[in-house]
């Protein structure tokens, strides 16, 4: 019998937001491909499937063009790219090196372009198309002390989403989702102690931080029947987004 599910790539699946998204997926039924340098630590898995794990370098742009490659060849189809893959630590400008900077801006944005490059050479030429959802960050939208190489390149994913959606209409609907302050394994290394975290998380006006689980299903929506109208479009994931600090210093009771 045919396997008509949708194929899905998660980039950087292997952990954190990425690993919540790639289970989001499988939880809706699709067979889900991860893919990161580094295998995961543990499976990951949801509602009895696993998710295939291929190893890629993404700033390889060849190696991703192969990769694609594999994976139709494997499944027959790519329905799907989720540009997860990115991040970077906490450095001011003037204290970290020009080329620690260029190789956060070669994570956040060149990976993503050849990922998306290598997923639309095989979307194009299958029917219905496919999607592409990018990850970016509330960091691309307002200045960003301390990460400020990551805020750029979330800034011009965004606008290179945009550009997509208008040239590879209309067999490929690219979007992306505009993620705030997430919790996973590493939010200690951000935001300090579980008093940090929760501190953090009162400034968020749904009063927490978001779940990895919760970009997960605003992708599945993206990649959805349920959008087939939605390109270009960008979703802001951040519960409310942040209170202004003018408010707090504010003598006046709000």
């Amino acid at each position: 019998m045919t396997d008509t599910r949708q194929v899905v790539v998660v980039t950087g699946g292997t952990r954190g937001v990425g690993a919540g998204i790639a289970r989001s997926f499988l939880a809706a039924g699709a067979r889900v491909v991860i893919c990161a340098r580094r295998p995961p630590d543990e499976p990951v898995e949801e509602a009895g499937e696993t998710a295939e794990f291929r190893p890629l370098d993404l700033r390889d742009a060849e190696a991703a063009r192969v990769f694609f490659d594999e994976v139709a060849a494997a499944h027959g189809k790519v329905d799907s790219l989720v540009n997860n893959a990115g991040g970077t630590p906490f450095g001011l400008l003037a204290a970290s090196s020009p080329a620690r900077q260029s190789k956060i801006i070669e994570l956040n944005l060149l990976a993503p372009l050849h990922a998306s490059l290598g997923a639309y050479e095989m979307m194009r030429h299958q029917e219905g198309g496919g999607s592409i959802t990018m990850i970016g960050s509330v960091s691309g939208t307002r200045p960003s002390p301390g990460s400020a190489a990551y805020g750029a390149a979330k800034a011009g994913l965004e606008n290179l989403a945009g550009t997509m959606a208008v040239e590879w209409a209309p067999a490929v609907r690219v979007n992306t989702v505009v993620l705030g302050l997430a919790r996973t394994e590493s939010a200690a290394l951000h935001y300090g102690d579980e008093e940090g975290i929760a501190q953090v998380a009162r400034t968020v006006p749904l009063g927490r931080l978001a779940d990895p689980s919760d970009v997960g299903d605003a992708c599945v929506f993206l990649a959805s029947d349920r959008a087939k109208y939605i390109s270009g479009a960008a979703l802001r994931l951040h519960g409310g987004g942040e209170r202004p600090a003018f408010l707090a210093a504010a003598s006046v009771n709000h």
